[in-house]
């Protein structure tokens, strides 16, 4: 799939995106809003189309529609995480240097005239120091100035920087919308992706559905023969492999925690819920500090293998 700055159509948000639309069109147009759901599903992809209309770059072909894909217009900046060039990866938050440009962008007046864009992608990754810094802007904002801002965890986010903004909350994609996004995907991806583009394109990395298959063995208990660690530990550090692995023990752990749930097992569904958060836990560790991912996933089996048997993934 193209990145959100070079994707045209949007699917399924077209509700959320006549809002915005709307409070433009009767000049109420508030200065900050901030635009959440579950990853994957298009969230920052609305935010480049809004800008795109704001800047009046609905047409890609267009100047400022080329300027807007290139990332070269003068009255759009983006924010985000940063590729930390020692890890070779996404670093773990956005800090107040990846912020400071806001600042300087925003004091000088719009190259051609009209609306000035600031897109900052994925909130819930600002830093403390990083938070308070973009809190001071959203208190004092310029005028012909929007702030979008994306998020898959709104309660993370400091109560006074949620209260300033607009909420547009976007809701999954329905399974046609998700078919005539990902046309080559198989519908059992597409289920298990629940409405998100982006998790079906991760999920489809696991071609032959071995990673899932052992994860759903962990989940089940089954026992793991030697032959079998050897396999897990090589997934593990193989691209992706270690992240599908973790994902899918998640994704089973949650599904239990709300069987339990519904059931009426509160003190279950706390267990589960407590795994859950060991588990991110362990995967946040490895790869932030690169320990061995094959021993890290070993660890992680173990820690799910003793749960309860619940509904398959």
């Amino acid at each position: 799939m193209p990145s959100p700055r070079h994707t045209e159509e949007l699917f399924g948000h077209h509700e959320a995106e006549q809002c915005f639309l709307n409070a433009f069109q009767t000049e109420r147009l508030h200065h900050a809003w901030l635009i959440s759901g579950p990853a994957g599903i298009g969230k920052a992809t609305l935010a480049f189309r809004l800008a795109r209309h704001l800047l009046k770059g609905d047409d890609p072909m267009s100047p400022t529609g080329r300027r807007v894909r290139a990332g070269t217009h003068g009255d759009l900046l983006e924010i985000s995480r940063q590729i930390d060039p020692r890890k070779g990866r996404l670093r773990g938050e956005i800090t107040v240097s990846d912020v400071q440009p806001i600042q300087n962008f925003l004091h000088h007046t719009a190259t051609e005239g009209g609306w000035r864009v600031v897109i900052v992608d994925g909130v819930e990754f600002l830093n403390r120091f990083a938070a308070n810094a973009l809190l001071k802007i959203l208190e004092e904002p310029p005028a012909q100035t929007v702030l979008l801002l994306t998020t898959t965890a709104p309660g993370a986010l400091l109560p006074t920087l949620r209260s300033r903004c607009r909420r547009l909350a976007l809701s999954p994609l329905s399974d046609d919308a998700m078919r005539a996004v990902l046309p080559h995907v198989s519908m059992d991806v597409i289920k298990r992706a629940h409405g998100s583009p982006g998790r079906a394109l991760f999920l489809a990395r696991d071609k032959d559905g071995r990673i899932a298959a052992l994860a759903q063995q962990a989940l089940e208990g089954q026992p793991m023969e030697s032959a079998l660690w050897q396999e897990i530990g090589q997934l593990a550090r193989e691209a992706d492999g270690f992240a599908l692995l973790c994902d899918l023990l998640g994704e089973g752990i949650a599904q239990r925690a709300r069987h339990a749930a519904q059931h009426g097992d509160l003190a279950g569904a706390a267990r589960f819920a407590e795994k859950k958060s060991a588990l991110e836990t362990l995967r946040s560790q490895t790869e932030s500090f690169s320990l061995d991912k094959g021993q890290a996933m070993r660890q992680a089996f173990d820690m799910v293998s003793s749960l309860e048997a619940s509904r398959p993934l």
